[in-house]
């Protein structure tokens, strides 16, 4: 099954108690095609970058099967730019440098092979970026998944709510799903959200795992305890890739897929957070991932007699 991954490819600089970057591929979009193609043979990019992004970068994506008809490359223009430093409990950071450049007046354009999409990927982008994404569609996808944060909350809150209504599920995180709904309980938020128009929701909540709900269900999965935590920058989009991807892979929309799914994004955000940037997200074995899967599966797993 087809998916496309709309958003942001870019730089990132990093430096978190391990350790600094200077500037390495980022990007939302960066993260998802990656951590989506280890499911799916056919992931479809829609970005745009500067001249100065390396070409090698962008073999590395088109190696690992992301098909990059749909990346813009604005020959003299800059390519985004975020630089951020991690607190010590790796929870929280500052940012230090944002340099929206070419993502200031993305436009973004679909390729006519990339229209018979089934699935598709709002990473984080302006509401008004991913309204005209689902409008240029022909066809409306099988499953929309989107994604956003409490920036959008505070400049665009209108634009957003409108975005959200369209989508058949939207990703967040605690702080984000209390500050959209104002309500501090997970599960009413999560309610209120529905309520919005999304089918389900997912709430993810860093190192102690995420929730996905829909109006009648609702799963936890857990984060994996690891003994390091290198870069939590990517995280977040790297879980996604996987969710989107094997949804993706099985030609499935129901919530039963998604407990599955929200497990090997979950596995694949713990890979990512190993090493900085998309280090640890290139070269993934069968086996790797495999065996990290089931070291979820043996982190909840339990026999229990109700009498």
């Amino acid at each position: 099954m087809s998916l496309l991954v709309v958003g942001s490819v870019a730089f990132d600089a990093i430096e978190t108690p391990f350790g600094k970057t200077d500037k390495i591929i980022g990007g939302a979009a960066t993260y998802i095609t990656l951590s989506s193609s280890y499911f799916t043979g056919k992931v479809n990019l829609v970005a745009v970058v500067g001249g100065d992004f390396p070409k090698a970068d962008i073999a590395m994506l088109q190696k690992r099967g992301v098909d990059t008809e749909g990346l813009q490359i604005r020959e003299n223009e800059k390519s985004f730019f975020w630089s951020g430093k991690y607190h010590n409990d790796m929870n929280s950071r500052d940012t230090l440098v944002t340099e929206l450049n070419v993502l200031g007046d993305f436009d973004p354009v679909i390729p006519e092979n990339y229209q018979d999409c089934k699935y598709l990927m709002l990473g984080n982008l302006a509401p008004s970026v991913q309204k005209t994404v689902i409008q240029r569609l022909r066809k409306r996808p099988e499953l929309i998944v989107m994604d956003t944060m409490n920036f959008w909350m505070e400049i665009a809150l209108p634009e957003l709510l409108e975005t959200i209504s369209m989508v058949d599920v939207l990703c967040l995180n605690d702080e984000e799903a209390r500050q959209l709904t104002k309500e501090y309980s997970l599960k009413r938020a999560a309610y209120k959200i529905l309520n919005m128009g999304p089918k389900a929701v997912i709430i993810k909540k860093g190192e102690h795992g995420a929730l996905l709900f829909n109006r009648h269900e609702a799963f936890f999965a857990p984060a994996l305890p690891l003994e390091e935590v290198f870069d939590p920058t990517g995280a977040g989009d790297t879980f996604a890739g996987g969710f989107i991807g094997y949804m993706a892979s099985k030609g499935e929309t129901g919530f039963a897929a998604m407990k599955n799914a929200i497990i090997y994004g979950s596995a694949m955000a713990s890979f990512c957070v190993e090493k900085f940037g998309v280090e640890r997200i290139v070269n993934l074995s069968d086996d790797e991932l495999e065996n990290r899967v089931q070291d979820f599966v043996n982190l909840v797993q339990f026999e229990i007699s109700l009498v």
